[in-house]
């Protein structure tokens, strides 16, 4: 059975690959970066097992932590990214738990970040190749490290499964992680100036206690052996064997738990009344208005395009960017703007309402832009009239309202003209919003990157204004940018919406057929 679920996984994936070039595609990618990190990591190894025992013990405790703490933490916020073998898809056959259990572990190794793991796991013995105890040790030590990756990942989702499935958990958790991605670099520079301050001396005792916790023991066990440590040595390994143990047990439970009484969808629909169907006319453009107000209120894959407008000034503030801040106004047109390019891809198949419904292409569009562009207007006045107070540059005020809203205005057009044009697999509602979809890559890399740079040549006159006003400090450019900007962003919104009605008219059509196609 334990064999039977490997190949079930190798199955899986091969199917996944047949289905479309663009999965090829993707996999290609990630077994080329999986290949970058293991030739960066085997050439850090070997110059790592030339230096003393000490320097040895300090990077492979402190970057094996780091790696294991990454794979139980990694699938809470990256939830939904890979369920291929979900233990509920067993709830109907007789598979005996404990086979059940090894058999996915195992499972857990096929593929990128697996594979990586392991070999870098076994490969950190050679580093102790000069003491061969020590390097025997290193593999044992690696080999546990492993399996408290492994069997860690699994217990951590499997025993919070009943907390990050509610959909409100999801949302935090994603606004949360945008945070933390979009403040990489301060963290970064926070940590390498903590590093520095703590010294040869205070890096030693984090590196120590390290070395006792689930996190460090395995990887610590050989550097005992080196320092003679014998108890040392032989209680760290106790410290890896119970980590795994203690793991194996929880996951256990909670795989029980989960056979006997599988949780139902986390995203049932609730009934809440009319909602925003009874706040917008009731017509058509209102009944897709009201959708989309709901779709951006309730809608976590939404909600990452509100969530990153508090995160620009933020991070550009933190940075020490000075007065580059000011460009978070107009950026913050630009995102909420585009956000509705994948509007059509979002709907799904459930697309198909739209192409059976006596509905105009124009008013489908107008439905969708209205809510996006109520709630980018008010987004990029705020943000710019915040940055402009934080920077004492409200003089330049009507200068940078024009490039926003003419930045926004534009984008909401050439986001319903892509939107109509193209679409590609996207997150189910419920999905984890930074979960990606195998084909996706280079048809959203290709429309958005097209898209932009059409967005940015059609408001040139409106930013070429504003940035001579903020450079020249001349109010009348200013006023000319706010102007130019709101008439110009209004002109091509409209023709955005008009055009996109019309490829909509012709082609709904193929756009619902070749979402059913997606897998």
């Amino acid at each position: 059975m334990v064999g039977h679920l490997v190949r079930l996984k190798l199955t899986l994936l091969r199917n996944g690959l047949r289905r479309s070039v663009w999965q090829v595609l993707g996999l290609v990618v990630a077994a080329l970066y999986g290949l970058g990190v293991l030739v960066l990591a085997g050439a850090g190894l070997v110059a790592l097992s030339l230096q003393d025992a000490a320097l040895r013990e300090t990077v492979l405790v402190l970057l094996g932590s780091a790696l294991v703490l990454g794979w139980w933490v990694v699938p809470l916020v990256a939830f939904g990214v890979d369920a291929t073998l979900d233990p509920r898809r067993f709830v109907t056959f007789g598979v005996p738990r404990r086979d059940l259990l090894v058999g996915l572990t195992l499972a857990g190794l096929v593929g990128v970040p697996g594979v990586v793991t392991a070999l870098l796991a076994v490969g950190t013995a050679a580093v102790w190749w000069r003491e061969p105890l020590a390097a025997l040790a290193g593999l044992v030590g690696g080999l546990l490290a492993l399996a408290a990756c492994v069997v860690g990942a699994r217990a951590s989702t499997a025993a919070l499964a009943g907390v990050i499935g509610r959909r409100r958990v999801r949302e935090v958790v994603a606004v949360l992680a945008v945070l933390l991605l979009a403040m990489t670099g301060p963290i970064i520079s926070g940590l390498t100036d903590g590093v520095a301050a703590l010294g040869t001396g205070g890096l030693g005792r984090v590196v120590d206690a390290l070395a006792w916790t689930p996190l460090g023991a395995g990887w610590a066990v050989a550097p005992a052996v080196v320092a003679g440590d014998a108890g040392a040595a032989v209680l760290r390994l106790l410290v890896a064997l119970a980590t795994v143990a203690l793991a194996y047990l929880v996951w256990d439970r909670a795989l029980t738990r989960t056979l006997v009484q599988p949780a139902s969808a986390s995203h049932e629909v609730k009934a809440r009344g009319l909602g925003w169907f009874a706040r917008f006319p009731a017509t058509q453009s209102g009944a897709i208005a009201a959708r989309a107000a709901t779709y951006w209120v309730r809608d976590p894959r939404y909600a990452m395009a509100v969530a990153i407008v508090p995160v620009l000034p933020l991070v550009m503030v933190v940075s020490g960017a000075g007065d580059l801040v000011l460009v978070a106004g107009p950026l913050t047109g630009m995102l909420v703007g585009w956000s509705v390019s994948a509007d059509v891809a979002y709907d799904g198949t459930a697309f198909w309402t739209h192409v059976a419904a006596p509905l105009r292409g124009v008013v489908d569009r107008c439905g969708r832009v209205v809510v996006a562009g109520a709630l980018g207007a008010l987004a990029t006045v705020v943000v710019t009239v915040a940055t402009a107070a934080w920077a004492d540059a409200l003089a330049h005020l009507p200068a940078l309202l024009g490039a926003g809203l003419g930045l926004l205005l534009t984008a909401l057009g050439a986001a319903s003209v892509v939107s109509a044009m193209v679409v590609y697999p996207v997150q189910q509602p419920g999905d984890n919003p930074f979960s990606t979809k195998q084909g996706t890559s280079a048809v959203a890399f290709t429309s958005q990157l097209v898209g932009g740079t059409a967005v940015f040549v059609l408001t040139l006159p409106a930013t070429v204004l504003a940035v001579l006003a903020v450079v020249q400090g001349s109010a009348a450019f200013g006023w000319a940018a706010l102007v130019v900007g709101v008439l110009l962003g209004a002109a091509l919104l409209v023709a955005g919406v008009v055009l996109g009605g019309r490829l909509l008219d012709r082609g709904a059509p193929e756009l619902l057929a070749r979402m059913r196609s997606f897998p």
